[in-house]
């Protein structure tokens, strides 16, 4: 069978993978013809939905590892980079999954993004990116956690019943200190691809929603949130990103009481 490829399917490929010849083009036709008409036309070139191939790229690297996509991941990487994802933008991604994922399931990933650079010729480690210390992570973390959710995070590490309180204090030193005052993504960014991370895994509503409502403070609104979502659907599918569409509009209407 023959595959019959939109011009602008053939295109958006041949712009990712210059050269490449799918296998499953010749095990799967009929599949590869309907998936690739669908993401790499359908979708990306629907007005409503529309972003830049960076922006597209660094959410798509985020939901895969929400979702535990390491064989999808691998194989756009060399794409990611291709569409102006940087090497340094690909490590943080990777780094800050840590804090949503947990290092059992970010561990493959940061293996792929070791190989991927590698082979493109590219030498490790990358430059630093921290901006903190030891001494002051604290600190530093509950100015970006109040800048991002804001001042009513104030005291943040110290509140919480006395025997969890501990959990508290590493959000704030080790999420928000460790992680989320690095350079190489800004925090808008940072806060999308947080977003990603938690509504590509699922289970995680209420965490969800907060990163949501955190979202919409750093400039992330719901038109932006939504054309996320549905860029990604041909990856993570139609349940989670229905669920994410759902806890968006139920913290946006939220906003507007």
């Amino acid at each position: 069978m023959t595959q019959s490829l939109t011009e602008n399917a053939k295109n958006y490929r041949d712009r990712m993978f210059p050269g490449h010849e799918s296998t499953l083009a010749k095990t799967d036709p009929e599949f590869i013809e309907r998936f690739a008409n669908f993401a790499f036309d359908e979708v990306i070139n629907d007005p409503h939905v529309h972003l830049d191939d960076r922006t597209r790229f660094l959410s798509l690297m985020a939901v895969l590892m929400g979702c535990q996509g390491i064989d999808d991941f691998q194989l756009l990487l060399p794409a990611a980079l291709r569409m102006g994802v940087s090497p340094v933008e690909l490590k943080e991604i990777v780094y800050q999954g840590v804090d949503y994922l947990g290092m059992g399931r970010v561990f493959p990933f940061l293996k792929a993004v070791n190989e991927a650079l590698t082979e493109a010729g590219i030498q490790l480690p990358l430059p630093g990116q921290a901006s903190t210390t030891m001494e002051n992570r604290l600190e530093k973390g509950a100015e970006a956690q109040m800048e991002i959710f804001g001042p009513q995070m104030a005291g943040f590490a110290e509140s919480g019943p006395e025997p969890e309180r501990h959990i508290n204090r590493w959000l704030v030193d080790n999420c928000f200190g460790d992680y989320y005052t690095r350079a190489g993504l800004s925090l808008a960014e940072r806060e999308m691809i947080t977003f990603c991370f938690l509504y590509a895994q699922g289970g995680c509503e209420p965490q969800l929603k907060a990163h949501i409502a955190a979202n919409f403070r750093m400039g992330n609104d719901q038109e932006y949130l939504i054309r996320i979502v549905s860029n990604n659907v041909p990856f993570i599918g139609y349940p989670r990103s229905l669920n994410a569409l759902s806890c968006l509009r139920e913290v946006a209407l939220q906003q507007k009481k």
